[in-house]
C-alpha cells in the first residue's frame, strides 16, 4: 500500500519542475514584449521631440550640402561641356601650321572649317580673319535656307566683296547672295586684337555673339608669318546657352535656382535665359550684371557681395539671407579655373527643406504611438517564438537533474549554432557573388577577345566587346554564329576541332587564320579550354583570342628583308671581287698580248721563221685578248645591275635592320640607341641596298666594340638622323678603339679583321654612290668611330 501511494508522488514531481520554466518564460515573453514596446515608444518620443531642436539645423546643413553638390555638379558639367574647347585649341594650332590658311584658296579653307564645325555640337562657328581684313566664317544656320551659312569677305583691287553662302550638311550650296551693306571687320573684334597682341591661344570673356545673338565664348589662336608678324587669327565660337538649359533642369528643392557669374559680375547662365541679355544704347546686346538681373532673389543674395568686390570668392562660401520675410540659404563656389573665371551661385528657400518637418510634428507623435503598439504585438509573437528553444533547454535541464533523461541524448539546436550556420551561409553567398562579379568584370573589360562557347556545336554563348572589335561583328551577331563560321577554310585541322569540341576536348593553343565580317583575313592566336562540372560533364569552352596580324606582317617583312640582304650581299661581294680581279688581271693580260705580238714581229724578221712558233704566238695573243674581252663584259654586266630606287620610310627600315643584328649586339653586350630618326622625311633609294649598308655598318661597329681593349668605355652604338638641306644624314657612332692610322677604309681588300676580305666598306661606298649619296668616316671625340652617309630626300610629285 505504501508503494502505491509514493509512486504517483515521484511521477508528478518532475512534471511540476519541468512546468515551472515554461511559466517563467511566458511571463518573461510578455515582459520583454511590453518592455520593448514601451522603450521603443519612449525612444521615438525622445527622437521626435529632440528633432524639433536639432533636425531643422540638420536640414539646413543638408540644404547647404545640397547647394554645394549642385555647385560642384554645375562646375563639372561646365568643364565637360567646354572640354572640346581644348580640342579646338589643338585645331587652331594645326590650322596655324596648315598651308590652307596661308594660301588663297578660300573654298578649301571653308571646307576645312566646315568639317571641323560638324565634329562638335557645342561649336557655333569657326572662322579665320586675315590681317588685310579678309574673313571666312562658317556657322550654324538653323533658320536659313541651309543648315550652315558661310560669310566670305575678300578684297580685290581695293574693292570689298561680302558673299553669303548657305550649304547643306553634305557641303552642297543651296543659296548664296552678296551683301554690299556688310561692314564687319575682324580686326576690330576683341578676339582678334587680344590674340594678335598676346601671340598665343586666348579665351575671351563670354559675350553675345554678333551673328546669332546667343551667349557664348570664343577661343582664338594667331597665325604668324615666318618673320613673326601676324597673318591672321583663327577663332572658334562656343555657345553656352546649353549650360542655362542644364541649370533649368536642376531640382534644387522646389524653388531653388543656380546661376553662373563671370569674374566681372556678368550673369552668363541662368535657368531663365531671357534675363541674361541687356540692350545697350547703341542697340547691341550685353550680359546683365548681377546687380541689375531680373531675378530679385538672386540680386538680394549675391548683388551686395558683387558690389563689395567679393565675387569671385577664393573658397566655398555658404550664406543665409531674408527676402520679403522669407529666409533663404545660398552658396557661392570658387571659380572653375584660371581659364574660365566663372563663379557658380546657388540659392533656395529654407521652407523647401524644413516645411515638411514643421507640418508633420503632431503626425509623427501619433505614428510613434501606433508603431509602438504594433511592434508590441509583434514583439509578443516574436518573444514566444524566440523563447521556445530556451524553454526546451530548461525542460531538458530539469529532466536531466531529476534523472529522467540521459545526458547523452541529442542536444536540440541553439541560437549559437543557428547564428553560425547563418553567418557561414551568408559568407558563402557573398563570396560567390563577389567571384561572379569579378569574373564578369574581367570578362567584359579584358583587353583580349574572350568568349564562352557551347560544348556541343561550338555556338557562342557569351562574348566581350574586344572580340567584337577584332572580328568586326556586333555582340548580338556573334551570338548567332558558331566558332567554325569564323575559321578560314584552309585551317582544316582546327575546323574539325571547332565542329565537335566535346570529342576533341577543345584544349587548344595555336595560331591560325580567321575571317572578319568584311571578308578580310586576319591572323589570331587562340587559346581554348573545356570547362567541366564535378562529374566531368562538359559545361562550355572558354576562348581567348588575340589579333596578331600586324605581328605576322612585321615578321614576314623582316624575313623577306633578311633574304634580300643575303642575296644582295652575295651579289655585291661577287661584283666587288670581280671588279677588283678585272682591274688586277687586265694589266698582265695586256702585257701577255703585247709580248706575244712583239715576239711575232721579231720572229718575222728572221731569215727562216718557224711556222709552228708563229702559230703558237698568234694563239697566245688571241687568247689573251679574248680573256680581256670576257673580263670587260663581266664588269659591264655587274655595272648595269644598280637596282630600283623608290621612296621609303627610313625609321621603319632601321627598326627592321636592328631586328637582324639584335642577337649579335646582345651576345656582345652592346646597346644600340637611336636619335632623331623618327623626325626624318621619306628617303629616295633602293630599300634593300640601303638596309645592307646599315647592317654592314652596325655589324662593323659591334665587332669593333667587341675587339676593343678598353673595358671602362661604354659599349654603345648610336644611330643619329638629321635633315641637312635636301639630304638625310645618317651616322653610326661606336665607342670602339677607332680606325688605325694609315688605313684606306673604302679601298677594296683593305681590312683590319684577321678573317676579313676587305670588301664591306667598299661595297657600302658603291651602294651609297649608286643611290645618289656619299659615305665617309669621322674620328669620334673620346675614342671610337663615326661612319656617316647621306641620301636624297624623296620629293613627292
Amino acid at each position: 500500500m505504501t508503494k502505491t501511494r509514493t509512486a504517483p508522488q515521484v511521477d508528478t514531481e518532475p512534471r511540476r519542475s519541468a512546468s515551472r520554466p515554461g511559466r517563467m518564460i511566458n511571463s518573461l515573453s510578455a515582459l520583454m514584449a511590453l518592455g520593448f514596446a514601451g522603450l521603443q515608444f519612449l525612444a521615438i518620443l525622445v527622437v521626435v521631440f529632440s528633432s524639433y531642436v536639432t533636425s531643422e539645423r540638420a536640414l539646413i546643413q543638408h540644404a547647404r550640402d545640397l547647394l554645394r553638390d549642385v555647385g560642384v555638379n554645375t562646375i563639372e558639367h561646365s568643364k565637360g561641356f567646354l572640354n572640346p574647347a581644348q580640342g579646338a585649341a589643338e585645331l587652331a594650332a594645326r590650322l596655324a601650321q596648315n598651308e590652307v590658311i596661308t594660301g588663297d584658296d578660300t573654298r578649301q579653307l571653308e571646307s576645312l572649317l566646315f568639317q571641323q564645325l560638324q565634329i562638335a555640337p557645342q561649336f557655333a562657328g569657326l572662322y579665320f580673319g586675315r590681317s588685310d581684313g579678309g574673313f571666312v566664317y562658317v556657322m550654324r544656320s538653323p533658320n536659313g535656307p541651309g543648315a550652315f551659312r558661310t560669310k566670305v569677305i575678300t578684297y580685290e583691287d581695293g574693292v570689298r566683296n561680302t558673299q553669303l553662302i548657305w550649304r547643306n550638311k553634305d557641303f552642297t550650296a543651296v543659296a548664296q547672295q552678296m551683301d554690299p551693306l556688310d561692314r564687319f571687320d575682324p580686326r576690330d573684334r576683341p578676339w582678334y586684337r587680344e590674340a594678335s597682341a598676346e601671340l598665343t591661344t586666348i579665351w575671351t570673356d563670354p559675350y553675345i555673339f554678333f551673328s546669332s545673338q546667343q551667349p557664348g565664348i570664343t577661343l582664338a589662336a594667331p597665325v604668324t608669318n615666318p618673320d613673326g608678324s601676324v597673318r591672321g587669327v583663327v577663332g572658334v565660337d562656343i555657345e553656352i546657352s546649353m549650360i542655362s538649359e542644364f541649370l533649368s533642369r536642376l531640382n534644387i528643392g522646389m524653388h531653388g535656382k543656380a546661376l553662373i557669374i563671370n569674374h566681372n559680375g556678368d550673369v552668363i547662365a541662368h535657368p531663365d535665359q531671357s534675363l541674361l541679355k541687356t540692350i545697350q544704347d547703341d542697340g547691341t546686346l550685353r550680359f546683365s550684371d548681377i546687380r541689375e538681373l531680373g531675378d530679385p532673389i538672386a540680386r538680394a543674395a549675391f548683388g551686395p557681395l558683387a558690389l563689395a568686390g567679393g565675387i569671385p570668392v577664393a573658397v566655398e562660401t555658404p550664406t543665409q539671407f531674408v527676402y520679403e520675410k522669407e529666409p533663404y540659404v545660398a552658396a557661392i563656389m570658387p571659380v572653375i579655373d584660371k581659364r574660365l573665371p566663372w563663379t557658380i551661385a546657388v540659392y533656395a528657400p529654407e521652407e523647401d527643406f524644413t516645411g515638411v518637418l514643421k507640418r508633420n510634428r503632431a503626425l509623427n507623435i501619433w505614428l510613434a504611438a501606433l508603431i509602438a503598439i504594433i511592434t508590441g504585438v509583434i514583439g509578443l509573437v516574436l518573444a514566444e517564438i524566440m523563447s521556445r528553444p530556451v524553454r526546451a533547454f530548461a525542460v531538458r535541464a530539469a529532466l536531466i537533474s531529476q534523472g529522467e533523461l540521459d545526458p547523452g541524448a541529442k542536444v536540440p539546436k541553439t541560437y549559437r549554432e543557428l547564428e553560425r550556420a547563418n553567418t557561414t551561409l551568408m559568407e558563402e553567398i557573398a563570396a560567390r557573388r563577389t567571384a561572379e562579379r569579378q569574373y564578369g568584370e574581367t570578362f567584359d573589360m579584358a583587353s583580349r577577345g574572350m568568349a564562352q562557347i557551347a560544348a556541343s556545336g561550338g555556338e557562342f554563348i557569351r562574348v566581350n566587346s574586344r572580340l567584337s572589335q577584332i572580328l568586326g561583328y556586333s555582340e548580338q551577331e556573334l551570338l548567332q554564329l558558331r566558332l567554325a563560321d569564323l575559321i578560314h577554310p584552309d585551317e582544316r585541322m582546327f575546323l574539325l576541332l571547332a565542329e565537335n569540341p566535346v570529342t576533341a576536348d577543345f584544349d587548344v593553343n595555336s595560331e591560325l587564320r580567321c575571317l572578319r565580317k568584311d571578308g578580310a583575313v586576319i591572323w589570331v592566336r587562340i587559346n581554348t579550354i573545356l570547362i567541366r562540372d564535378g562529374q566531368g560533364t562538359p559545361l562550355h569552352a572558354v576562348l581567348t583570342l588575340d589579333d596578331i596580324t600586324q605581328v605576322k606582317q612585321s615578321a614576314a617583312q623582316i624575313e623577306q628583308l633578311e633574304k634580300d640582304l643575303s642575296h644582295l650581299n652575295r651579289g655585291n661581294t661577287m661584283g666587288e671581287m670581280a671588279t677588283g680581279l678585272a682591274h688586277e688581271l687586265n694589266q698582265p693580260l695586256a702585257a701577255i698580248a703585247q709580248n706575244a705580238d712583239t715576239a711575232r714581229l721579231v720572229l718575222n724578221q728572221q731569215p727562216s721563221p718557224e711556222p709552228e712558233l708563229q702559230v703558237i704566238l698568234g694563239e697566245i695573243e688571241s687568247q689573251a685578248l679574248r680573256a680581256g674581252d670576257i673580263i670587260r663584259a663581266l664588269r659591264s654586266f655587274i655595272d648595269k645591275d644598280k637596282g630600283t630606287r623608290t621612296g621609303f620610310d627610313f625609321q621603319t627600315l632601321l627598326q627592321q635592320a636592328l631586328h637582324l643584328v639584335r642577337a649579335e649586339a646582345t651576345d656582345a653586350d652592346v646597346t644600340i640607341l637611336t636619335e632623331g630618326v623618327d623626325q626624318l622625311p621619306p628617303v629616295l633609294g633602293n630599300r634593300v641596298q640601303i638596309a645592307q649598308v646599315i647592317v654592314n655598318l652596325l655589324r662593323n661597329a659591334i665587332e669593333a666594340i667587341d675587339l676593343g681593349d678598353a673595358p671602362e668605355n661604354p659599349r654603345r652604338i648610336t644611330v643619329r638622323g638629321a635633315l641637312v638641306n635636301d639630304n638625310v644624314r645618317i651616322s653610326v657612332e661606336d665607342t670602339g678603339p677607332g680606325v688605325p692610322p694609315g688605313l684606306d677604309l673604302f679601298t677594296k681588300f683593305e681590312t683590319t679583321k684577321s678573317n676579313g676580305m676587305g670588301l664591306g666598306l667598299s661595297i657600302c661606298r658603291s651602294i651609297i654612290e649608286a643611290n645618289g649619296g656619299k659615305i665617309w668616316h669621322e674620328d669620334r671625340q673620346g675614342g671610337g668611330s663615326v661612319f656617316a652617309f647621306n641620301l636624297p630626300v624623296h620629293q613627292l610629285a
